[in-house]
């Protein structure tokens, strides 16, 4: 249900190419580090949002999705479970056309809101793990 098959091809292949990293650093430790080296190298615009606002992989560092000066496509959320609803609401507020919850986020209340505003979404699942299958 939170991973269709069909819907993780959609944001990987026809939504668009600009994805807003929320929790993405400088920090290599990170998760988020790492998958945005691997959407990188698959043709993504990546886009750092964290509260310091770093540089990260070449890319202006942001300290929210409302700063962000230019539309995103997909927003990728690396923030514990508590957290991404919020999240998830921004990136509808900033006109994101799809929200993605890595693997562990969950929150079926934001799902819901999300789906009641037209948006795709993928909830526990990794674009670093699925966009190499579409290959």
């Amino acid at each position: 249900m939170y991973g269709d098959p069909s819907t993780i091809r959609k944001i990987l292949t026809e939504l668009g190419d600009t994805w807003a990293v929320v929790g993405l650093s400088p920090n290599q430790q990170r998760a988020a580090h790492g998958v945005a080296e691997v959407l990188q190298r698959y043709g993504k615009r990546i886009v750092p949002v964290h509260p310091k606002a770093e540089t990260v992989h070449g890319e202006q560092g942001y300290p929210s999705l409302a700063a962000i000066p230019f539309p995103v496509d997909v927003v990728d959320v690396f923030v514990n479970s508590e957290h991404a609803g919020g999240i998830a609401d921004e990136a509808v507020a900033v006109g994101a056309k799809a929200v993605w919850f890595q693997l562990g986020v969950i929150d079926e209340a934001a799902w819901d809101r999300v789906h009641d505003r037209g948006l795709d979404m993928v909830m526990d699942r990794c674009p670093a793990i699925e966009i190499p299958r579409l290959s």
